[in-house]
């Protein structure tokens, strides 16, 4: 089965330097998963984090602190900077994992190569659910960032150690094989 690329929220929300949710190396990471993308088309699903308006049970509180992106789902902030192939799924998600009915209705049992934002959150959350379910999961340490260097390498520390479920391999190994 040919595993599938799975790009989250690479949003403005993310990768503004003026955001309170920037990820570090947001700019990086870019012209990584571009390439990635251009590897694995007609095979590559975007994701994006989009506020329930609903805010139900602890999301309250966590918009509360977050006052900055109580932002109605339809607000530029939610939109990918990347540029979407037309035929390309998008997944809207207002949780930080992606690993949903939507999502899994894309990819079914194949196995995933994950990158994108923010490295500690949402992808570690989807990451974690794919591998819960069985498909066997790639993060791309190079096409993925975190709010800091710091949380970015814990959390690929995390998923590495997942292993065979969930391992950790540079853009230049994937492009190679």
């Amino acid at each position: 089965m040919e595993p599938w690329l799975v790009v989250i929220d690479m949003q403005h929300a993310f990768g503004d330097p003026t955001s309170g949710w920037y990820a570090e190396g947001y700019d990086a990471i870019t012209p990584v998963i571009e390439r990635l993308a251009g590897r694995f088309t007609g095979r590559t699903v975007y994701t994006r984090f989009v506020r329930d308006p609903t805010e139900t049970g602890g999301w309250a509180a966590y918009y509360d602190q977050w006052s900055d992106f109580r932002l109605p789902p339809d607000d530029a902030q939610w939109d990918l900077t990347l540029t979407v192939p037309q035929d390309a799924p998008v997944v809207d998600e207002p949780t930080f994992s992606k690993w949903a009915p939507a999502l899994q209705g894309v990819v079914g049992s194949a196995p995933l190569v994950v990158c994108g934002v923010a490295t500690e959150c949402c992808v570690l959350s989807t990451v974690l659910g794919a591998a819960d379910a069985g498909n066997p999961v790639t993060v791309v340490r190079d096409a993925c960032a975190g709010a800091t260097a710091e949380l970015h390498e814990k959390a690929l520390d995390i998923m590495d150690s997942l292993g065979p479920l969930s391992c950790v391999r540079g853009s230049a190994d994937l492009l190679a094989d």
